[in-house]
């Protein structure tokens, strides 16, 4: 009978099919590391993992992919090692923020603050987005910097320093809030441009601020709504402004004579 191989335990599946599970105890802590159906394999993840453990020159960027260990659970225990902290997300924290790893290559640099957040929430991507899911739905991440799905990078956010991997908050610039909104620039002065999309986009109007930008945006919303144009408009929610000077503004502003027009189109 062959001997039990350091660090392996036998498992079965639900099916009856037996199958190796890899596991190490380091710091008073026990660390489960993957598994696979031969046993030989699941001993090297295991052999893999305790080299990386006690070997403080392995770094995080000596991964390789034919690498046995997998690299979210390579990232898992170099940090456990350096940092004393075990997280279960591919995160390597730093004196005063932490990465997010995807491969050596790829990783998001965020705040300490988001620390808990991320380190109890795995992050997905598709199709260019990045998402975690939170209580059952799925959230872009770029949702806890205010930024909209909507949203595009250059015309409603920015990125101080180039880095689009950088989502420290002091990386990340607002530069529009509100549905509809664009900041444009007229003779060196800033301006809001609104237009809402019908069949396409109208012109609602050029404002001085953007607060009755986002009022006037509410505006056409209304005037499209009682022409009979029946589509799911997000209206903009205004903080910080009584219910009286949002309807003064709403009276006194200007909009489009196109969307008092739509009915007899």
């Amino acid at each position: 009978m062959n001997q039990p191989l350091t660090g392996v335990f036998t498992a079965k599946k639900k099916d009856g099919t037996i199958y190796f599970r890899a596991s190490l105890t380091y710091r008073n802590k026990h660390i489960s590391l993957g598994s696979h159906e031969n046993q030989k394999k699941a001993h090297e993840i295991y052999l893999t993992a305790s080299a990386l453990l006690n070997d403080s020159s392995i770094r995080l960027e000596d991964y390789h992919e034919d690498s046995p260990l997998s690299f979210d659970k390579w990232v898992c225990l170099v940090n456990f090692r350096d940092n004393g902290i075990y997280f279960s997300t591919p995160i390597y924290i730093r004196p005063h923020f932490f990465y997010y790893y995807f491969s050596p290559a790829e990783f998001f640099i965020f705040d300490k603050d988001d620390l808990f957040y991320y380190s109890s929430r795995k992050i997905s991507r598709r199709g260019g987005h990045y998402f975690v899911a939170d209580y059952g739905m799925q959230v872009n991440i770029m949702s806890r910097y205010g930024i909209k799905n909507y949203a595009v990078e250059g015309r409603d956010y920015r990125f101080i320093n180039g880095s689009r991997n950088d989502l420290r908050y002091e990386n990340i610039e607002i530069l529009n809030r509100f549905h509809g909104v664009n900041v444009v620039k007229e003779k060196g002065l800033t301006r809001y441009q609104v237009k809402i999309h019908v069949k396409g986009n109208v012109n609602v109007g050029t404002y001085d601020t953007e607060m009755e930008a986002a009022i006037a945006y509410n505006k056409a919303i209304d005037l499209l709504k009682k022409a009979g144009i029946d589509k799911a408009y997000s209206p903009n929610y205004m903080e910080g402004i009584s219910p009286d000077v949002y309807a003064d503004l709403y009276r006194s502003i200007q909009v489009s004579s196109r969307l008092y027009n739509f009915r007899r189109q």
